[in-house]
């Protein structure tokens, strides 16, 4: 693989675990977007963490780096509605509503960029 695309893979890699992570450091942002409709929403928070972790580790192997890459489409279209319900229900301490809206089509560029690896 070329060193532009390792380097991209590697930068997708480490979003995905950091962004993990951060379900940890932070819940309470993460339940915050939580849409209220959503059961165990501190679990799911937590297990949405691990789950990212996971796929992002999964990128850095070529055996799982395709399914680590479908994992974060799939995920990136089950949490679509928590953007879009915390664009909708935004706190004043919460980033602006320009960047809320701003984060939606950037779901779809993060799916082209994770389906460039499968």
């Amino acid at each position: 693989m070329p060193e532009p695309i390792i380097t991209s893979l590697y930068s997708m890699a480490a979003l995905y675990i950091l962004a993990g992570i951060l379900h940890f450091v932070l819940p309470k942002f993460y339940l915050r977007i939580m849409p209220p409709y959503i059961p165990y929403p501190k679990f799911v928070v937590y297990l949405s963490g691990l789950i990212e972790i996971a796929l992002g580790m999964a990128l850095l192997f070529p055996e799982t780096k395709k399914l680590g890459a479908w994992g974060i489409i799939l995920l990136l279209i089950a949490i679509f509605p928590a953007n879009l319900y915390h664009y909708q229900s935004r706190r004043k301490s919460d980033p602006p509503k320009w960047a809320l809206l701003l984060r939606l089509p950037l779901q779809f560029a993060l799916i082209y960029w994770a389906y460039l690896f499968v």
